[in-house]
């Protein structure tokens, strides 16, 4: 199979018969072998209606229904989970992303041999204060942190090669940072393509500013996790040493100039009441309770088990 198309959705009955129809048509155009995944991520509206009725016309099209709003990320991992095409688009089901962008993105797979490919938005049509501005200076830090020289990381027009959706893991609200996860796996070539951005057709964005407060939350768990997740250790372990040992030396240093005063007969304070003492104690035990955060880091690393992080109610086509 040449394509799986993946699109998560929530609320969007009215966009859904045109976008089926574009794709449907840009499928039909290049002939490819392909299969559509909708994941109904706790709609309200008449989406999942819909997404059946497109499924007993049309054998190549899948649907996956939750049991309630559990993000794009959940739905993705479900998506990605199910997906069997040797490329794996993901779009956005506002009508923002162009299926016409399809073809040439499976071409810088195919041919150009990417691993994955982030659409990039370079002309957009959202609001500038409220999305635009804080779009770029989240890309900036993005890029500045994660080292994935990419223009544009929320772009839901992504295309990926299988084997990459099948072993990064989108949890969270992750799904701002695939590139850099693909990246931490081991995918290196990842390439950027310019691709339309229309304006919203229909109803409104799912999302607030409140996702960039989030996205620069999440980039920072990232930058962890890529460093420091599989050795937690290594970080907590090695300041927690760090802070004990100069707590320790700083609290032995006060007692022996105590002992030396009293020993040649100088003036000399008691210990408890030289502030020092009490900072180098303080040193002491958060360089104990770091030292216990990496430790027990390291035990819930080896002991942990993956719960399911969303719960399916209906498939239909798999």
């Amino acid at each position: 199979m040449n394509l799986s198309i993946l699109i998560p959705l929530l609320n969007e009955e009215e966009s859904l018969k045109e976008l089926y129809s574009w794709i449907i048509k840009v499928m039909q155009s290049n002939n490819y072998s392909y299969e559509i995944i909708f994941v109904d991520d706790g709609s309200t509206d008449d989406s999942w209606n819909i997404i059946e009725s497109f499924s007993n016309e049309n054998p190549n099209v899948r649907g996956i229904r939750f049991m309630k709003n559990f993000g794009k990320s959940q739905a993705l991992h479900a998506g990605f989970a199910k997906a069997q095409g040797d490329v794996i688009i993901t779009m956005d089901a506002d009508l923002q992303d162009s299926p016409d962008e399809i073809p040439g993105l499976y071409e810088m797979i195919t041919a150009q041999k990417y691993d994955l490919v982030s659409g990039w938005k370079k002309k957009r049509y959202d609001s500038v204060v409220a999305k635009n501005l804080p779009s770029k200076l989240f890309n900036w830090a993005a890029r500045k942190t994660s080292g994935v020289a990419l223009n544009d990381f929320n772009c839901g027009l992504k295309a990926y090669k299988n084997v990459v959706v099948k072993n990064i893991e989108v949890s969270g609200e992750m799904h701002r940072y695939i590139p850099v996860l693909a990246k931490n796996a081991g995918f290196g070539k990842i390439g950027e393509k310019v691709v339309i951005h229309q304006a919203r057709k229909y109803g409104e964005t799912k999302f607030g500013m409140e996702r960039f407060i989030n996205g620069f939350l999440d980039l920072i768990t990232i930058w962890f996790l890529s460093r420091f997740g599989k050795r937690p250790m290594h970080l907590f372990g090695a300041i927690g040493s760090f802070m004990f040992i100069i707590g320790f030396l700083a609290a032995g240093y006060i007692g022996i100039s105590k002992l030396y005063h009293m020993y040649t007969g100088m003036k000399y304070t008691l210990v408890t009441n030289n502030p020092w003492f009490y900072i180098a104690l303080t040193t002491m035990i958060l360089g104990t309770q770091l030292f216990l955060a990496g430790f027990l880091g390291e035990i819930i690393l080896r002991t942990k088990s993956n719960e399911a992080r969303y719960k399916v109610a209906r498939e239909v086509n798999f």
